[in-house]
């Protein structure tokens, strides 16, 4: 068992702060990532047992990313290190790998958890692949970026990229009322009770990170401890330094709002938008927060049927910027009002899924020869670039040459909509696809 995760108690030390005394023991005390760990998902076992291979954990902050390494650790009885990108050195990795290699003929393997990979320069992620490849190492990486942008493909195709979602408020609520009641790890020892909407309230604050989300509570539950009082509304409020969302008396709660918002900016009812809207501004609600929503409706339910949408959202965050309370909130409303009021489309959203789904079923398809960069003699004799067909040489700018991948050719992720500019670009496409027929007809002298 390693002697760097559990068997030392001090996740019952309770002078350590409560996020890390909280921290899962088991797979089965991790929210949120029922997809790639619940029961009966071909990962969990081979995750129990510690034979995930070299791993990516790529997801927002506070939803387990540590955790998770640590448990994968446990399970397959690792040397269990743990450094930070941020300030680690190649000198830091080297001296890990020699550890490795020291527990290796002790019958050990070794388990690097590098937090914020993305971090890491070109050379420093270099340097783990000999040592992935002979079996000195196995790596797993968390990252909050891309890893498509932000890590080199040597070291993606040696590692398995694994995405976390988010922690929804169901989730934390769970969360923060196991932590309220565990008299072992938790502040069950405290005897505070929480009010009513006083654990939703934290939830929403903490913005799906389970360690902000213990962090509030444990300050808010040390104020009402002091007071001798629930943990209530006013806690929470003196604990995240904000007014809590305070709806009417019917008890809806924060989500409840934010969805009421997003339904009615989808079904382009602008009456709707700006009511629900101006319920949470006055709520209290960050207007940062409300307008982050707005933004991701620009994109989720309007898309390229109005693409100045995304651009009419930045621009209200930066009058809000600049302008401040109250008379920054006039640019939210308006935000709300136009994207009502414009023509709707999720083929963006759709086109994502899709494309997820189908990278995540077939894997990561080589480039085609002819759209291969070709900057050396050496790469243009094996085969880069060749066929490749510049678009403007030909009438209209339209070649007839596919850019998907093989096994790919002729499949549609992005598919227009009738509505607002989307028609425009669906009627482009559809002249796009007769000029190619065209040149097929004509052969390749055309």
């Amino acid at each position: 068992m390693p002697d760097t995760l559990w068997d030392r108690p001090d996740d019952q030390d309770l002078s350590r702060p409560l996020a890390e005394r909280m921290r899962p023991r088991t797979l089965d005390e991790v929210l949120g990532q029922e997809k790639l760990f619940g029961p009966g998902r071909p990962l969990r076992e081979a995750f129990l047992k510690g034979e995930a291979g070299s791993l990516i954990f790529w997801g927002p902050p506070g939803v387990g990313k540590t955790t998770l390494a640590r448990l994968l650790a446990q399970g397959g009885g690792y040397h269990f290190k743990a450094h930070s990108a941020v300030e680690a050195a190649l000198k830091d990795v080297r001296a890990v790998v020699e550890e490795a290699r020291e527990q290796r003929l002790l019958g050990r393997r070794t388990l690097l958890f590098l937090d914020e990979i993305h971090r890491f320069n070109k050379a420093q992620q270099d340097a783990f692949l000999p040592h992935l490849e002979n079996g000195d190492l196995t790596l797993v990486g968390a990252t909050t970026e891309n890893p498509s942008f932000a890590l080199n493909a040597a070291l993606l195709s040696r590692s398995r990229v694994l995405r976390l979602e988010a922690l929804r408020p169901e989730h934390l609520e769970a969360l923060l009322a196991r932590a309220l009641g565990d008299a072992e790890r938790g502040l069950g020892s405290w005897g505070v009770r929480a009010a009513e909407g006083a654990l939703p309230a934290l939830a929403q604050r903490a913005d799906g990170d389970a360690r902000r989300a213990l962090s509030l509570l444990e300050q808010a539950a040390a104020l009402a401890r002091r007071e001798g009082t629930d943990l209530d509304l006013k806690a929470v409020e003196a604990a995240s330094g904000s007014k809590v969302l305070l709806y009417d008396k019917s008890g809806d709660q924060h989500y409840d709002v934010i969805s009421a918002l997003h339904k009615s900016v989808r079904s382009s009812d602008p009456d709707a938008a700006v009511y629900w809207c101006a319920r949470m501004l006055k709520a209290g609600d960050d207007p940062l927060y409300v307008l982050r929503r707005l933004t991701r409706m620009a994109s989720e339910d309007i898309g390229n049927a109005d693409p100045a949408a995304l651009g009419m959202a930045r621009a209200a965050r930066e009058a809000y910027e600049f302008l401040g309370s109250p008379e920054g909130e006039i640019a939210v409303i308006q935000l709300a009002a136009y994207l009502a009021c414009v023509p709707k489309s999720d083929a963006a959203e759709r086109a994502w899924n899709a494309v997820q789904e189908e990278i995540e079923s077939g894997g990561a398809r080589p480039v085609p020869l002819h759209l291969r960069n070709a900057p050396t003699r050496l790469m243009k004799r094996m085969g880069h670039g060749q066929g490749y067909v510049h678009a403007h040489e030909h009438p209209g700018a339209v070649a007839d040459m596919t850019c998907l991948p093989e096994g790919l050719v002729g499949r549609r992720f992005y598919e227009p909509s009738d509505r607002g500019r989307e028609r425009v670009f669906r009627e482009y496409l559809d002249w796009v696809e007769q000029k190619r027929l065209e040149q097929r007809k004509a052969g390749p002298s055309a």
